[in-house]
């Protein structure tokens, strides 16, 4: 254990500033658990039962298909258990055999990722955009982009120094977020930690995709990219007004500057007035894969190879932008923060950090090294640490270090190749971008407080909205994605979870049915069956029981061993069950201001929902002419309002 000496406190404006001093600021946490203890006793990622995966899936195509297409998706089934399944599940179970650290979704989730050649931004990378911080003399943008950096620099030197705290879901945090508790888990040896911390009622999570938080980056190359990942690096990638920079963040000794030290080195190019650069290579990054890739190689044959690699190694990128965002109208700028105009991001880079001028801030992270949970927690933590104990507090005068390259542009050796690349690329995502619609709905007759009176699941309450809001948009039912983390797996991933089910079928049509209208009653119950099963799918794909990653298992299976495709994966059924119309992603934390993400298919709408205490809120992107978004947000207010009218009318929650 490392000695510390005592950090120094002291309030200023209502927080907990603090001095840097002495080794404990270098570390946000100091764990008494160690922060890899669970991982060698978490659980393998279950392989389901090839007859449980066929039942799930038939039962998420009923409401899908008419009576005919549902006959000719059963008989391929039938014929698909007596047939190849049985063979594909053997040559399945024997290679996740033979892999035992890791889960048997893992290696083809990420060749996926890798191979697939659209685009980052918009196609992959998400946005977590941060609530601003409650003293308003924090926003300022220097003392916020100085205060998330060095929270973001003391989460990963404890992440790198194993002090974070394991990633634990408390299913009753009163009872096992305690003392207690960590006491005995970190004292339970580590093969048998994980099943301790279940007698808790505490769930470990998988944290190996942590290491891909800081110092790495996705690398184009032709067919299928790279992760680059570097855990030598001293510097910042920061990029304002397309200008490319290397800032300097860790002193020699790997230790984090002191923060007026790093203060003085963000004025540095906040106020630097060279004008916005005629050819900004981050747009570089919005291109097709393929076409990036070969402009990237062409830019190391003509001597920008030590340049790049001061890009990909750096701990991650911070990008000042020049925005301010309208509190009545965030659209404009959760677009800027999501894909804006390309020329102040570098969307291959694992993390990025935005600060605007207002000092809004957010997250877009490339998606393909790992899921939410770890950017989440990330998210959280600078979050909390810089609203309630900061470094940087508004009387801090910024420190000249005298170290004259801590500052210094990236520059390129540009040709005319690499110029008319830019001006494509720029052509090519500003196409995209105009054809992007965003939406963005706010209800308040719905909240969390609601539905826990009403004993009903908040999450069912927002996913019967959506079908709801489709069913009244278009008459029929969709293929809909709902992402659910397999974290307590080791090298779990994500689910699909199917909100579209029998149940919900029944309700919309029920409660849209002008002639012999239903009770209130009535609907009552049919949204509690809906929230029912709505609880047990989401269980079930939590514990690795869904459909849709196995199916994939066993397709990938096939391909790999060239054995021919089953009619099963030749379906169209198969087809439009993967082609995600309602593609949704939900993420509840007081830090969130707003999420967002791309559709997953140009026909689609991609949907970041939360429910928080007082109200319930999505951001509806889509594709023009091909989905009215702004029709859909206004059905989707319009069912909010009706499922609200049921709750209220309703005798008594019939649970």
């Amino acid at each position: 254990m490392l000695r510390v000496s005592r950090l120094q406190l002291f309030m200023f404006r209502g927080k907990t500033t603090r001095a840097a001093s002495g080794q404990e600021y270098q570390y946000l946490q100091r764990t008494q658990i160690p922060m890899l203890h669970f991982q060698p006793s978490l659980p393998r990622l279950p392989i389901p039962e090839l007859e449980k995966t066929c039942e799930r899936y038939l039962a998420a195509q009923k409401p899908l298909l008419s009576e005919d297409a549902y006959r000719k998706t059963k008989d391929n089934i039938d014929r698909f258990l007596i047939g190849p399944g049985p063979e594909l599940q053997k040559l399945l179970k024997q290679h996740d055999s033979k892999n035992k650290h890791t889960s048997y979704i893992s290696e083809p989730w990420f060749d996926m990722y890798l191979r697939d050649r659209v685009p980052l931004p918009i196609n992959y990378n998400p946005l977590l955009m941060m609530n601003p911080d409650p003293e308003a003399a924090y926003n300022d943008p220097l003392i916020r982009t100085t205060n998330l950096v060095i929270s973001s620099l003391r989460f990963m030197k404890s992440l790198r120094a194993h002090l974070l705290e394991p990633e634990v879901f408390h299913l009753n945090a009163a009872k096992s977020d305690t003392k207690t508790f960590r006491k005995v888990a970190s004292m339970a040896p580590s093969i048998i930690s994980t099943y301790v911390a279940y007698a808790f009622k505490a769930f470990p999570l998988d944290m190996s995709q942590y290491q891909g938080l800081f110092g790495a980056t996705r690398i184009p190359e032709t067919d299928k990219d790279k992760i680059y990942r570097n855990s030598d690096s001293k510097h910042l990638l920061v990029i304002r007004n397309g200008h490319l920079y290397a800032v300097d963040v860790l002193n020699e000794s790997g230790d984090i500057e002191q923060p007026p030290v790093l203060m003085d080195r963000f004025k540095r190019i906040l106020s630097d007035n060279r004008a916005p650069f005629e050819s900004p290579l981050g747009l570089l990054t919005t291109e097709n894969r393929n076409t990036w890739a070969k402009i990237r190689n062409h830019m190391i044959k003509i001597g920008n190879e030590n340049a790049l690699k001061t890009v990909d190694s750096a701990l991650f990128c911070l990008c000042l932008d020049e925005g301010i965002i309208n509190p009545e109208n965030p659209i404009p700028m959760i677009r800027d923060f999501l894909f804006g105009d390309g020329t102040n991001r570098w969307f291959d880079k694992s993390v990025s950090l935005i600060v605007a001028k207002d000092g809004t801030a957010g997250i877009n992270f490339e998606h393909s090294w790992g899921d939410g949970v770890a950017v989440l927690r990330y998210f959280q933590e600078i979050f909390k640490e810089t609203t309630q104990s900061p470094f940087v507090h508004p009387e801090m005068q910024p420190l000249d270090s005298g170290t004259s390259t801590a500052v210094r542009l990236i520059e390129f050796n540009l040709d005319e190749t690499i110029k008319n690349g830019v001006i494509a690329a720029q052509n090519n995502h500003n196409a995209v971008i105009d054809s992007l619609d965003m939406n963005y709905m706010k209800y308040e007759g719905i909240n969390k407080n609601i539905c826990k009176k009403q004993k009903i699941s908040p999450d069912s309450v927002m996913q019967l909205g959506f079908q709801l809001a489709f069913y009244k948009q278009h008459g029929k039912f969709v293929a809909t994605y709902e992402s659910c983390s397999t974290a307590a797996f080791r090298h779990g991933r994500t689910e699909t979870m199917r909100p579209c089910t029998m149940a919900t079928r029944s309700f919309c049509e029920t409660i849209e049915r002008k002639t012999n209208p239903a009770t209130a009653n009535e609907l009552r119950a049919m949204m509690d069956t809906c929230s029912t099963i709505h609880g047990q799918l989401t269980k079930d794909a939590a514990m690795g029981q869904g459909f849709d990653r196995h199916l994939f298992g066993l397709k990938h299976t096939a391909e790999t061993n060239n054995i021919q495709l089953a009619e099963i994966f030749q379906d169209p059924a198969y087809a439009a069950m993967n082609h995600n119309i309602l593609s949704t992603s939900t993420l509840s934390s007081p830090a969130l201001l707003a999420g967002g993400f791309g559709p997953v298919v140009r026909d689609g709408y991609g949907i970041g929902y939360n429910i928080q205490d007082t109200y319930l809120g999505s951001v509806v992107t889509s594709y023009k002419p091909n989905r009215n978004g702004r029709e859909f947000v206004e059905c989707l207010r319009r069912a909010y309002e009706d499922i609200a009218n049921v709750l209220n009318n309703a005798t008594s929650p019939s649970k």
